[in-house]
């Protein structure tokens, strides 16, 4: 199952949520991060917070991705892209409304790492009991 995490910039939520779901490393189930606009770089913030809370060097894992760079998703998660989110050339089964942590305070930003981490857990959970089925 290949489930991706969708923002315009793929710099800072997407780019969390993949790494979460890699941490969590679940049998069957393939992870990515994209968005319809890639920054060049993942945000530093996300990037030093992460290593900071999980260990996980972002920088070393993943790199900014275009949408049409991804296999044939499954299930498709919109991060919170506020106001229009990206085509992506089907519905969204999800929309997590996320805030962007970007040029906020590390409280602000953990915060939402802390929210992503519950809604990537849960996703797991959900789709391994669907699989199991």
């Amino acid at each position: 199952m290949n489930i991706a995490f969708i923002c315009t910039h793929n710099a800072c939520r997407s780019q969390i949520a993949e790494a979460l779901a890699h941490y969590y490393h679940p049998i069957g189930m393939h992870f990515y991060s994209a968005g319809s606009q890639p920054q060049r770089q993942i945000n530093q913030d996300a990037v030093r917070l992460m290593k900071e809370l999980y260990g996980i060097d972002m920088e070393k894992t993943q790199y900014s991705k275009t949408i049409a760079e991804l296999p044939t998703i499954d299930v498709a998660i919109a991060m919170g892209c506020g106001v229009i989110c990206p085509f992506i050339g089907r519905d969204f089964d999800e929309d997590w409304g996320l805030e962007d942590p970007s040029g906020h305070d590390d409280e602000t930003f953990k915060r939402i790492i802390a929210s992503i981490d519950a809604h990537v857990q849960t996703l797991i959970r959900t789709y391994q009991k669907k699989n199991a089925k």
